[in-house]
Formats: C-alpha cells, sequence, structure tokens
C-alpha cells in the first residue's frame, strides 16, 4: 500500500483511537521499535521509543491536553504529500470548552515508513503555537485541570 494511503489508514485509526481509547487500533500502525518525537518546547516536547512507549504517549497527550477540552477539530493547512517513506502535512487543532476562549495551535507532522508500518512519527509545533498554548494554559489551567 503506497505511505499517502497507509498514512490515511492510520489516521483513520488514530481517530477511533481518540473516541475509543484502544490502544490496540494503532498497533498495527508501528513497528515494534517505533519512535515519537514532539518537538515545541514545553508542553510539548518529548520522546518515546517502542511502539508500546509510543501509543502510551499517544493516550497520555490526549489525556492530559485534549481530553480537557469539550471539543477538538482538525483542520490540514497542507499537504498530506508523500516523499519517499516519508509522509508530511501541516496542521491546525482548535480546542474548545464552555466558559473559556478557543485555542488553536498549528504545527507538522511527518511520518516515516518502514515498509507498511510507521517507524518513526514526529509532530513538531509552531513557535508561535507554543507560545500560545503556554500563555493559555497559565491562565487556565484551574478551568482545565483543577485547582
Amino acid at each position: 500500500m503506497p505511505p499517502l494511503d497507509r498514512f490515511a489508514a492510520y489516521a483513520a485509526a488514530f481517530e477511533r483511537f481518540v473516541a475509543s481509547r484502544d490502544g490496540a487500533v494503532l498497533e498495527p500502525f508501528f513497528t515494534e521499535g517505533a519512535v515519537y518525537e514532539t518537538i515545541g518546547g514545553p508542553p510539548f516536547e518529548g520522546v518515546a521509543e517502542g511502539r508500546d512507549a509510543v501509543i502510551a504517549a499517544l493516550a497520555g497527550s490526549l489525556d492530559g491536553f485534549d481530553r480537557r477540552f469539550a471539543t477538538r477539530e482538525l483542520a490540514t493547512l497542507d499537504g498530506p504529500r508523500a516523499d519517499g517513506d516519508r509522509v508530511w502535512f501541516r496542521w491546525r487543532a482548535t480546542y474548545s470548552k464552555p466558559g473559556l476562549p478557543d485555542l488553536a495551535i498549528e504545527g507538522e507532522e511527518t511520518a516515516t515508513f518502514e515498509g507498511e508500518r510507521i517507524a518513526r512519527l514526529e509532530d513538531r509545533f509552531t513557535d508561535a503555537s507554543v507560545k500560545e498554548a503556554t500563555a493559555y494554559l497559565g491562565a487556565h489551567a484551574a478551568a482545565l485541570f483543577g485547582d
């Protein structure tokens, strides 16, 4: 299966994971030694190595950030594009919670495939998004995370 098609299948499985919290839906998409790296500075940085650690990191990100909001709306700003074994796209995520202003963050994702599976997944956040999210979290932490 071409990388763009495989990535589309992964993206659909990821949304099932968001809804179900069942990491098993993601297992077929990652190599045993997969690496997931988030780049952008706190709160958006880290590295997970190994398929189980990658899935745990994705779950942790959803639980620690995305699920603190009532809604998460995704938009593709550019791509996706394949270049050999890599798929890249630029995105925006807008988070909403009643009583709070919306938070929009942007970044790029690159998935590097080994055969049919992702060997490396990289999310890179824009500097402006990191600054915006840091300020937002500072101002609204109590409403998002409790006291």
